[in-house]
């Protein structure tokens, strides 16, 4: 299944240096789950493969994937990695979201 997601350049970059450390496939699987300051919250994991009902992202060789149920919420979204002095994180621009919370990890609807 193809994805209406978007993984940049920097995420896939970092998502690969940290799947190499790990000894695991470059596959991050995002999920959205029930809680958050906002409503929802992102969920971040290494995959070891792509379930058939999954939507595919790929970028620079690194795949990234969601479950269909997750995927409605995040359609059209762009996972991004930034480093900046607050931190670094992945970040999720998030075209569904409504709101938001300060750190970017949570949203509504």
């Amino acid at each position: 299944m193809t994805s209406p997601l978007t993984l940049t350049e920097a995420a896939a970059a970092r998502i690969n240096a940290i799947a190499e450390r790990q000894h695991k496939p470059a596959i991050l699987r995002l999920s959205v789950e029930g809680g958050g300051c906002s409503g929802f919250q992102y969920k971040f994991d290494l995959a070891e493969t792509a379930e058939d009902d999954d939507a595919v992202s790929e970028t620079a060789g690194v795949r990234l994937v969601v479950d269909p149920v997750s995927l409605d919420l995040v359609g059209g979204a762009t996972v991004d990695y930034v480093e900046s002095l607050g931190g670094a994180a992945f970040r999720v621009e998030n075209p569904n979201a409504a709101s938001g919370c300060g750190c970017g990890s949570s949203f509504g609807i």
